[in-house]
């Protein structure tokens, strides 16, 4: 028992100070990146874009509040690809992966607020969470992707006067990493979130409001952006050499792109998502409500119309 205790005693000094490493282990190491490279470019979607999702608020509790985010026909719209007038993609992922070295990378906490029955990373100025449609509306906007940091905590405070859940699932598909309560409090409620090796899509879900959603990508490395609204992207601070690069927007597949980097320059690289190949599962699938409430005039669907089903 003496010599265990001495052996293990030994092994926390070793790894406290990086003496020993364990096999296998990828660990990032911080250097002056000099002469860097950088990977631009822009995601589109071509093809039809897909329908949002409908959901019908009398299906769910605290209907008249979470009506302020309907499209005023008692459903609410959730929009799951916007692109601007040149088919520029916002809130796609461009990661660089397995990088061992480079600038210096800290991993962040997601900090979330739940706001007029939506999820939203705090980072996104409330103006953003609203446009103007093509009909001169003002419609909610769902900023639903965040990037997302192994082993890191998640926060998300509710600013609603209603009750909320939060579900963590684990894409690639489907453990429950994080089951919270979200009562109405001004602290946050949350927990750190493990995912499994080689896992990096995750989704949050409202338990009573299955339109509050919000999508995951894990990081390991400071290399990587979300794409903005007309779906331009950089990546700045990449040493020379040849890389692969991860392209990810939810309801697809992650895919994987190979590049070099060369020595002050910017190396392009575009991509685009063909918006008619989506499809979804037929557990989310909604081609009728579960609850019908319209009447013919106002059915939301018209005889003979098609549905584009989101993966």
């Amino acid at each position: 028992m003496k010599n265990k205790k001495i052996f293990w005693l030994g092994m926390i000094f070793l790894l406290s100070f990086g003496i020993f490493k364990i096999p296998g282990a990828l660990a990032y190491e911080e250097v002056d990146v000099v002469n860097a490279g950088s990977i631009a470019g822009k995601i589109t979607l071509k093809g039809k874009r897909p329908e949002p999702r409908v959901f019908a608020l009398v299906n769910y509790p605290f209907g008249p509040f979470c009506k302020k985010i309907s499209d005023g026909n008692g459903y609410v719209r959730l929009k799951d690809f916007i692109v601007d007038k040149d088919k520029g993609l916002w809130e796609a992922v461009v990661a660089v992966k397995n990088v061992d070295k480079g600038k210096p990378y800290r991993p962040t906490v997601a900090d979330f607020v739940a706001v007029d029955c939506m999820f939203h990373p705090t980072d996104v100025a409330d103006n953003e969470m609203f446009s103007v449609d093509e009909d001169g509306q003002m419609r909610h906007e769902h900023p639903n992707v965040a990037i997302i940091h192994n082993h890191q905590r998640m926060n998300m405070i509710n600013r609603d006067p209603v009750v909320h859940n939060i579900q963590v699932f684990q894409n690639e598909r489907g453990n429950i990493i994080l089951n919270s309560p979200l009562p109405i409090s001004d602290k946050p409620r949350g927990g750190v979130l493990h995912y499994r090796k080689g896992k990096r899509i995750s989704q949050m879900i409202c338990g009573m409001h299955e339109f509050m959603q919000s999508w995951g990508f894990v990081v390991d490395n400071p290399y990587y952006a979300k794409t903005e609204k007309d779906g331009s992207y950089r990546i700045d601070g990449l040493l020379p050499g040849k890389y692969i690069v991860n392209i990810w927007h939810p309801h697809y597949k992650v895919l994987e792109k190979k590049v070099t980097v060369k020595a002050g320059k910017t190396t392009k690289l575009n991509y685009a998502f063909d918006g008619n190949k989506i499809t979804i599962p037929t557990y989310e699938a909604q081609t009728t409500f579960r609850v019908d409430t319209a009447t013919p005039e106002e059915s939301l669907l018209k005889e003979g119309d098609e549905r584009i089903f989101l993966d």
